[in-house]
């Protein structure tokens, strides 16, 4: 049995994620990981899909676009506080901020996230901008 935690979001990101947005670690059990990703004002992340992931996404903050592509069907949906979505496994996505604010989004990541190697750079709708950890 693994012990109980409890952990308060990070201050600072922990780290920059493969699509390039700020990622502060929450908590991760043997089932799933847990995080809260940031995407700056005006960024766009880089299109990817995933090895071996699930995810599914609450967006807590800010407001945005998703667009998602699985096989011959895609759509762009708003990303804004309170709207919950799945990112299945095979799935294309890519993510960008409004021009004027950020959004964040608590994802659960089943099984827990392996690595940057997880990743797979695809084909997107927007161009991707650099992130930077500073914001």
């Amino acid at each position: 049995m693994l012990p109980f935690e409890t952990r308060a979001l990070p201050a600072q990101p922990d780290a920059l994620a493969p699509d390039g947005s700020h990622i502060r670690l929450l908590l991760r059990n043997s089932g799933f990981s847990m995080v809260h990703c940031h995407l700056p004002a005006g960024a766009v992340s880089t299109a990817v899909t995933h090895r071996t992931v699930e995810e599914v996404w609450y967006v807590v903050a800010g407001q945005g676009e998703i667009w998602r592509k699985q096989g011959e069907h895609e759509a762009v949906v708003t990303l804004q506080p309170g709207q919950c979505l799945t990112i299945p496994l095979g799935t294309h996505f890519q993510f960008r901020a409004a021009s004027g604010q950020s959004v964040s989004v608590i994802v659960a990541t089943a099984p827990p996230w392996p690595g940057d190697d997880e990743a797979i750079e695809v084909n997107g709708p927007w161009p991707a901008t650099q992130a930077y950890l500073s914001g």
